[in-house]
């Protein structure tokens, strides 16, 4: 004999209303396993999701391939003006962005010791001078005795001993001459060193060119025994700066003296401004591990727009290829997805492990897939130059035109 469900209830101690949560738990499980099987139906193995896939044209286009670069913006020549002199600055002439001269004076020291030294010197000088004078009186005197012994001795009117004598002085006399003209030489050079000294003491502009940075002001004192300091940093001819930029190890055999450039300086970030590269210095500067190369760039600074020290980032153009059949680079990175090894993900496992995107595969950068009849066709290509977008196609099955595929993602 069957039980019937009252059967049940009454073996289970159940009452008319535990009889009504029965049914009501019996049929809510019955629609969660509905719920569950049409998941199932839908996301499983079984379901088949369209894929839309993102394309983009082969085009011809003027490929510009160029080398990035950043560094400053530097005068042409930059002068560091000291002294070579210890001493009080008694007048200071010229200020910040003042337009100089070649020749003109900057600053002056306090020169009443230099003058009195050069007094001192002047005064050694005709001293020295006057005993040259009597020295040479004295020889002329003593060359005409010694003459005139001579003649006695000749003679044999004058002793021997007076002859000797006579020839002694004579000798002495030249001796004194040349003593005395070579502590005029020393005195000469001794004036001629004050001299130089009291010139110095005018802090003159070497070159024409715009006054930077002053660093001193009138008064105050120079000490130059030690170390010599920078009282004025000029920088000559603003209109005509240059670009120091540093090109990595990497770029710097694609980059040539006289190529062309254009950068920008975060002043004027919507202009870009012209350079060429006039030099690239073989020395290697190294920056935490990285290697870098120095390039000078001229530049025309004839509106007087940038400033000493200006941060510029640079792009070097190192090649030009004209219309280049080119492709976009994401397509070179493109591969669809393949099956996962020993057979699809299914079920609940596919749905909460799903499979990596196809732009985080490896993929061969030597091929691209093309979108012909809606399937996508592998096609082997050889790749040129890239300028970090476009990529130029030297070889393969592409014409203008094609689809070529670039992304995917599930309809």
């Amino acid at each position: 004999m069957t039980d019937t469900p009252d059967d049940v209830a009454r073996t289970l101690g159940l009452n008319a209303g535990g009889r009504h949560k029965f049914r009501r738990w019996v049929l809510g499980a019955a629609a969660v396993l509905a719920v569950a099987v049409m998941a199932y139906w839908a996301f499983g193995p079984n379901a088949e999701t369209p894929i839309q896939y993102e394309t983009t044209k082969v085009a011809r286009a003027d490929l510009t391939i160029t080398v990035s670069a950043t560094g400053t913006v530097e005068p042409t020549n930059l002068v560091e003006i000291s002294s070579e002199l210890s001493g009080t600055l008694e007048a200071v002439n010229v200020d910040f962005n003042d337009v100089v001269e070649e020749g003109t004076v900057l600053a002056t020291l306090d020169t009443t010791k230099l003058r009195a030294q050069l007094d001192v010197s002047r005064a050694s000088v005709s001293s020295a001078k006057a005993r040259v004078a009597i020295a040479q009186v004295s020889l002329n005197e003593a060359q005409e005795l010694f003459r005139s012994a001579q003649e006695l001795d000749t003679r044999g009117v004058i002793t021997h001993e007076a002859f000797i004598s006579r020839k002694a002085t004579f000798e002495r006399a030249q001796a004194e001459l040349a003593s005395a003209r070579a502590e005029q030489e020393l005195a000469e050079a001794t004036l001629q060193m004050h001299q130089a000294e009291l010139d110095r003491a005018c802090i003159c502009s070497p070159i024409s060119g715009v006054v930077l940075d002053r660093t001193v002001d009138p008064g105050q004192i120079v000490a130059a025994s030690l170390s010599a300091p920078v009282l004025f940093t000029l920088a000559e001819d603003l209109s005509k700066m240059e670009l120091q930029v540093d090109i990595d190890e990497a770029d710097i055999g694609r980059v040539a003296v006289g190529n062309a450039a254009q950068f920008t300086v975060d002043a004027y970030d919507d202009r870009r401004f012209p350079a060429k590269i006039t030099e690239i210095r073989f020395a290697p500067e190294t920056i935490d591990g990285v290697v870098t190369y120095k390039a000078v760039l001229n530049i025309d600074n004839s509106d007087m727009l940038l400033r000493p020290g200006m941060t510029a980032t640079a792009d070097i153009t190192v090649d030009f290829i004209e219309d280049a059949l080119v492709v976009p680079n994401a397509a070179l990175r493109y591969a669809p997805p393949t099956e996962a090894e020993g057979g699809e993900r299914s079920g609940l496992l596919g749905m909460l492990i799903p499979e990596a995107p196809p732009q985080a595969r490896v993929t061969d950068s030597r091929s691209v897939w093309v979108l012909r009849e809606d399937a996508p066709a592998q096609v082997a290509v050889r790749t040129g130059p890239s300028d970090g977008n476009l990529t130029q196609i030297v070889e393969g099955a592409l014409d203008v035109g094609d689809s070529v595929i670039t992304d995917q993602s599930d309809g």
